[in-house]
């Protein structure tokens, strides 16, 4: 009997050792659980995160791109603001020479009234970035003349060539601004 339990003690103290053994894998498994269970915890707070991110910014874009568009139209809406300004005087004068014109017999007062008025809103076009385009005596170019006619060229040299302005054209800042309409001699 002795024996027997001898060899009860030496099996319970295997089964002893082998649940030693088998606890450390259970607790191995159990801790993979955990670190897998934390892992997903921290992916999906991380998904949380990046699509609060992401919600922001989306937000902001679209608050940017409407205040720009806003911002877009009220500079087209006083875009000519400052021009207007300038052209303003212009009418003041205008509206003085009318009045001082009425009474006036005096031609010339009235051309030389008119004069100053037509000199005084060149200076503020030229101050504009405006200038008149010169073509009489130019060769004709579809990039800067619209052609209105052709009429027989008064000489050989000006075949092809910008016989008579019917309107001036300008340029913006050396940019066309309106063509020139013109007669051209054949």
């Amino acid at each position: 009997m002795d024996m027997d339990m001898s060899k009860k003690d030496q099996v319970s103290q295997e089964e002893l050792e082998q649940q030693d053994t088998d606890e450390p894998t259970n607790e191995a498994a159990k801790s993979d659980e955990k670190q897998e269970i934390n892992s997903e915890d921290a992916l999906k707070v991380e998904l949380a995160e990046m699509k609060n991110k992401y919600t922001r910014l989306y937000a902001e874009f679209e608050n940017f791109r409407k205040r720009t568009s806003k911002e877009r139209i009220e500079i087209l809406k006083n875009a000519g603001k400052d021009v207007i300004l300038d052209l303003l005087p212009l009418m003041d004068d205008f509206d003085r020479a009318l009045i001082a014109n009425e009474n006036s017999d005096d031609t010339s007062a009235v051309i030389e009234g008119f004069t100053l008025i037509q000199q005084k809103f060149q200076k503020t076009l030229e101050a504009k970035g405006v200038k008149p385009m010169d073509s009489i005596g130019k060769t004709f170019d579809v990039e800067f003349h619209e052609a209105i006619t052709n009429i027989p060229a008064p000489s050989e040299d000006m075949k092809g060539k910008v016989v008579d302005a019917i309107e001036k054209g300008y340029y913006l800042n050396d940019q066309v601004l309106r063509y020139a309409k013109v007669v051209v001699g054949q």
